[in-house]
């Protein structure tokens, strides 16, 4: 084994971690039956492989898929023994039978962290590697440790050389030669699936370097002050079915339970200790039978106990009804303080997300101020504008605008999802209670929330919920019936870019000063309401009275480079006048193009060329005179027909242009279909409005139109210094549409050379509103003969940036994704060092500076490692955009595995250098670039085309 080297990175240590890599080698790759739809390879750098395609008909079955979490489709994981459908199907077309993989060779890396280990780090057990050298712990996902997270089966102690705290661990690099043993994977199960991840006890987490900052969040320290909560289980003899019948029983016995109780039905919580067994009599109202209750002790539970935290967010429900404000679904809002704006017709209402984390700090209340906009005029209201606009296709267009939207029924305060409007059935319309009296809407309306439904001749809404699970194993799909006369939208969904939307953000906008105070004085009111604080205090829970400050760390900024000349962004992280006065890294000149327009947007036309003419030189790029086609009239049938005719009868053709009167969604669909999926060939659609402003307006959209083009034809426009070698990073997203009919799409991009500005990517068409990605395999494997061909070798390092996952779905993602990723390895013989991250910028988690009692906003580049992170996983907080007014909110990225060991500090460096490279924007965005593109791909596929797009445009941005 050859001593590990250090390689210097820009603006940062010396890296004990990474190698420096070893001359390359030919790789001696297998035999495989060459792709007949791909082009023919060239004879010295490419790498042949079969043709792999997902079969769109291997639908997952019904029983697959369970509810979780907030609502979320989770997969049931099916039994280890037989194999999924999926990779039996994939082992088969890719040659590798049903025999299980090798066993873990030693000397080789396992994932995660184990106790034992995290033990003799406390002890300060010291062991050096063969350099000497010092590294930090490394946390959950660490390639040197087991225990935290999962354990690659086949891994035994004595294989694994483990490193105390504070020393690194020396081991081979894996190489792509063919000379000696190869590396292979560690065994999986056979029906792909990794052994499910045990929760670990609480470790120290490295601390990285950079430049201190002060900083506060939106956390507040709960303090637990009981020795214990105690959970008893209750049963009921003669069994009762109905759960508020067995919770009004409980309440009779309040003199032996107390007054702090928590009970569901079945699971009963106090506070206090009772005898192991209670026996207690009461009599049921319905019929007078006498009931036993018998209340038996199962755990005692610590304060601060994972177990205790549903019960805490039951109990923080509590205080704030106690506190008077509304609950309307997860949040808390007080409608008696709304903002209302009359000149729209809008209210906001000012409201508070809570719930209880629990965190490498301890316990915290998460608090955010939140606004919710409801809108004054009933869904009744809409329809009738929508009437007198268009008669003849009423119906359409009421389906067009309601459905997929959301309304709120104020005289119970829900909110209801519009997926049908049912127009034969109006509020004179009977139903049957569960009583089994027949009663019809407008009668139950009155008599039951004092409401007079004005109009009975309106048609009613249709709610579907999601599916549930019936007990005897059924599927429950009750619909719900509404009256649009008592629903109200929510939301400015519509009014996006309008000037009511402008003035909707400006009365939500608030200053961080603001945000804290509001946060303060919902500590205030609950200290200073008697009864709130004493239902705290009966659970022994006590809140901070201030926010959670700590230290943070801010990244050093990073050098952007284009063609000649390298610079620093300014505090913004902007660099929109760089790009547009200098030439990009590289540039493909447009010679053959067409651009096509309604002949009364002529004008609009040659004044667009003339100046793409005028502003293409200082990018570095040369536009040649395009192919000018009028067109009679901007109908659908009339852009596709001289699409389609021109691209027929000519080759070669780099790029549609069209410019449309007005932004259409229908003909900005039916241009992407032929350009995208017909033919291969980039196209570019802009709205004639957009033209029409100002002349240095004007200017600037054309240069961005010219910047985008670029991009699409496979132009580079700025990069950053990236110092791993040998690397290639992946992004993945997926894209649900609002139909539940409509296939999901799975985006998924690769980089294809060393500095991360090439690009390669595919699509998959999978179930609908399935987040779990499948195909993952088939995807991997075409981008890694991609890679090989651009770079005659293969990559030593693949880090995976996987975007929209929650926290319910990181043991499924574990278990289910990565090993799809890892087979494709075996397939080619070879094992790179992987880290799969996952990607969660939805979060509520907000960051300010704080200077004394002055408070700001972050700068970019702001990261938090410590104190609020997670118990179960590595993870880190990033702030890598600019907060131009108001409160940071951070992205929050978890290391689910990591094989590679980079540093923490390295992992938070790479992950900015990615935020600098979405070329749509010239500065940084809030998740790493390949995200960004994964997002924009998957919506592009899942949304517009409904289809998988041309596989020849694969290499290049045409979906930007």
């Amino acid at each position: 084994m050859e001593p590990r080297r250090a390689i210097r990175m820009p603006a940062l240590e010396p890296d004990p971690i990474f190698p420096r890599p070893e001359p390359r080698r030919a790789i001696r790759m297998p035999a495989l039956e060459p792709d007949p739809d791909a082009a023919r390879p060239e004879p010295h750098g490419s790498l042949p492989m079969p043709a792999l395609e997902p079969d769109p008909d291997a639908a997952r079955p019904a029983e697959f898929w369970t509810l979780s979490g907030r609502g979320r489709c989770m997969p049931r994981l099916p039994e280890p023994t037989p194999p999924s459908n999926l990779i039996s199907f994939m082992m088969e077309r890719l040659g590798m039978g049903d025999e299980p993989s090798p066993s873990l060779e030693p000397g080789q890396r396992p994932v995660g962290r184990s106790r034992n280990n995290m033990a003799m780090a406390r002890r300060g057990q010291d062991t050096e590697n063969a350099e000497g050298a010092v590294a930090a712990l490394p946390g959950h996902g660490r390639g040197l440790w087991r225990g935290r997270g999962v354990v690659l089966p086949g891994i035994r102690e004595r294989d694994v050389t483990v490193p105390s705290r504070g020393q690194p661990h020396a081991a081979a690099a894996p190489t792509s030669s063919p000379q000696g043993p190869q590396p292979v994977l560690p065994p999986t199960p056979t029906s792909g699936m990794l052994p499910a991840a045990s929760k670990p006890a609480p470790a120290l987490k490295p601390v990285a370097k950079g430049t201190p900052l002060s900083m506060g969040l939106n956390l507040i320290k709960i303090h637990c002050q009981n020795e214990a909560v105690y959970q008893y289980h209750v049963t009921f003899s003669p069994e009762v079915e109905c759960q508020t019948t067995r919770c009004a029983m409980m309440k009779e016995h309040w003199k032996v339970t107390g007054d702090t109780t928590a009970f569901d039905g079945t699971i009963l919580y106090l506070p206090i200790l009772l005898t192991e067994l209670v026996t207690m009599k009461s009599r049921r109202k319905s019929d007078g039978e006498e009931v036993s209750i018998t209340i038996q002790l199962t755990k005692t539970l610590k304060p601060s106990s994972d177990l205790c935290i549903p019960l805490y967010n039951v109990v923080f429900r509590r205080v704030m009804r106690i506190l008077g404000m509304e609950l309307i679904r997860r949040d808390f809002f007080e409608p008696e303080r709304a903002t209302i704006l009359h000149r729209y017709r809008l209210q906001i209402w000012p409201g508070y997300s809570v719930s209880i984390r629990k965190k490498d700090g301890g316990l915290f209340l998460l608090a955010d101020s939140i606004h919710k906009v409801i809108r004054s005029d009933s869904v009744l209201d809409v329809m009738h504008s929508i009437n007198k606009q268009s008669v003849s296709s009423f119906r359409d267009e009421c389906a067009k605008q309601l459905l997929g939207n959301t309304v709120i029924t104020r005289y119970n305060n829900r909110t209801y999802c519009i997926s049908d409007i049912d127009w034969n059935k109006t509020p004179k319309d009977s139903f049957t209670l569960a009583s089994g009296e027949e009663i019809t809407f407008a009668d139950y309306y009155r008599k039951t929330y004092g409401v007079t439904i004005r109009d009975l001749d309106q048609p009613l809404l249709v709610s579907t919920p999601r599916v549930k699970q019936t007990p005897g194993g059924k599927s429950s799909l009750d619909s719900i019936l509404l009256v649009p006369e008592l629903s109200f939208m929510i939301g400015i969904s519509d009014l996006k870019g309008s000037r009511a939307a402008k003035d909707v953000m400006r009365e939500m906008a608030q200053s961080p000063r603001q945000h804290y105070e509001r946060l303060t004085s919902l500590l205030r009111r609950i200290k200073d309401n008697a009864d709130a604080s004493g239902e705290l205090m009966r659970w022994g829970l006590s809140l901070d009275q201030d926010i959670c400050r700590t230290e943070g760390r801010v990244l050093p900024m990073e050098r952007v480079n284009l063609r000649h000349s390298s610079f620093i962004p300014g505090k913004d992280l902007s660099w929109h006048k760089e790009i547009t006065r200098e030439a990009s890294i590289s540039v493909i000149n447009l010679h053959f193009w067409l651009l096509l327009y309604p002949k009364r947007l002529q004008d609009v036309a040659k004044d667009l060329v003339t100046t793409m003419e005028k502003v293409c030189g200082p990018l570095g790029m040369q536009v040649n005179r395009p192919v000018m086609v009028k067109l009679v009239d901007d109908h659908i049938s009339t852009y596709g027909k001289a699409i389609q005719d021109f691209l027929q009868n000519h080759e070669n053709v780099q790029l549609v242009l069209c410019i449309t009167p007005s932004s259409r969604e229908d003909l900005y669909s039916s241009i992407k279909k032929l350009c995208c999926v017909n033919s291969a060939v980039p196209s570019q659609v802009i709205s004639a409005q957009s033209l029409m402003g100002h002349l240095v307006k004007t200017r600037s959209v054309v240069q961005k139109v010219l910047l985008q083009i670029n991009c699409k034809l496979g132009g580079e426009l700025w990069g950053v210094d990236i110092p791993l070698k040998e690397l290639m990073v992946v992004g993945i997203d997926v894209y649900h549409s609002r139909s539940k009919r409509q296939c999901s799409a799975v985006g998924f991009v690769a980089s294809m050379n060393q500095t991360l500005t090439k690009w390669y990517s595919r699509v998959v068409l999978q179930m609908p509103h399935q987040e779990l990605a499948e195909s993952l395999q088939v995807c991997l494997s075409y981008t890694l003969q991609q890679f090989y061909k651009e770079n005659h070798y293969l990559p030593k390092k693949v880090i995976v940036y996987r975007d929209g996952v929650s926290d319910s779905q990181l043991n499924t993602v574990l278990q289910y994704e990565i090993p799809q990723m890892q087979e494709s390895f075996s397939f080619f013989k070879y094992q790179p060092s992987m880290v799969f991250m996952v990607v969660q910028k939805q979060i509520s988690t907000t960051f300010y500076t704080v200077t004394g009692e002055q408070f700001g906003p972050p700068p970019p580049g702001a990261v938090i490692d410590h104190t609020v992170t997670s118990l179960d996983w590595q993870d880190f907080y990033l702030l890598a955009h600019s907060s131009h007014q108001g409160f940071g909110v951070p992205t929050r990225y978890i290391c689910l595995l990591n094989t590679s060991n980079p540093s923490n500090e390295h992992l938070q460096r790479l992950t900015f250098k990615l935020c600098h490279l979405y070329w749509n924007w010239p500065g940084t965005v809030c998740v790493p670039a390949p995200c960004k593109y994964a997002h924009k791909l998957a919506f592009l596929s899942g949304q517009i085309l409904q289809h998988q797009p041309n596989q020849q445009l694969n290499n290049k941005l045409f979906f930007l």
